[in-house]
């Protein structure tokens, strides 16, 4: 294969947080750790929460768990990119976090609601937005109630939350159904790679040559 001469344009990979959102019980978290493992340059930003740890999740490894003082203090001190709270509890993402991964090259997963989203778009202009859609409403209550930790007062509350989040997926940049994690993993990837290739990221022309 010939070999491009030097005045041809050259590509270069800038790497760019990845926002993505979901109603709950829609799979998000199952998604994203697929995600993380598919391709190493990825890799996701821990997020703080005030909510208690749920079976199995460990402190500094699925959340940065903070107290209501620990969380309000670091929010007085500007501390998070973003903060919302959801269902009686604070989450944030700590801008040092998304800094120092792409400082490293990489792009950085943030899994955040819908309020984080659009919030993460403010600071990182370059954020790419996609939002997680369930097959459908019947599934999603299905996924709700098959894991067995939320009353039914609780899962109507959810289900209502998830309609109004799915009225805001139309600000996203990109809107994915997660029928079967391959599959939506793969998705994911493509749009990754698609950004990434996006001549407005990287494509640097030679100079003192035309653009067109």
């Amino acid at each position: 294969m010939d070999q491009c001469p030097p005045e041809c344009p050259r590509l270069i990979e800038r790497p760019f947080p990845i926002v993505i959102s979901a109603a709950s019980g829609t799979g998000k978290t199952t998604v994203v750790e697929k995600l993380l493992s598919s391709d190493g340059r990825i890799v996701r930003v821990l997020t703080a929460t005030t909510r208690p740890p749920r079976g199995g999740e460990q402190k500094d490894v699925d959340y940065l768990f903070l107290s209501e003082e620990e969380f309000t203090t670091r929010k007085k001190a500007g501390y998070f990119a973003e903060t919302a709270l959801v269902h009686g509890h604070w989450y944030g993402v700590p801008k040092e976090n998304v800094a120092a991964g792409l400082k490293k090259g990489k792009w950085v997963v943030l899994n955040v609601d819908v309020q984080g989203g659009l919030a993460i778009k403010k600071t990182f202009p370059d954020a790419v937005l996609i939002f997680l859609l369930p097959p459908s409403l019947e599934e999603l209550e299905t996924r709700l109630r098959g894991r067995g930790t939320d009353s039914d007062e609780e899962i109507a509350k959810r289900m209502d939350q998830a309609l109004r989040e799915m009225t805001v997926a139309a600000e996203y940049d990109y809107v994915v159904v997660n029928d079967e994690v391959k599959d939506c993993t793969n998705r994911l990837l493509a749009i990754v790679r698609a950004e990434t290739s996006r001549t407005a990221r990287g494509l640097v022309m030679p100079k003192g040559r035309p653009t067109k």
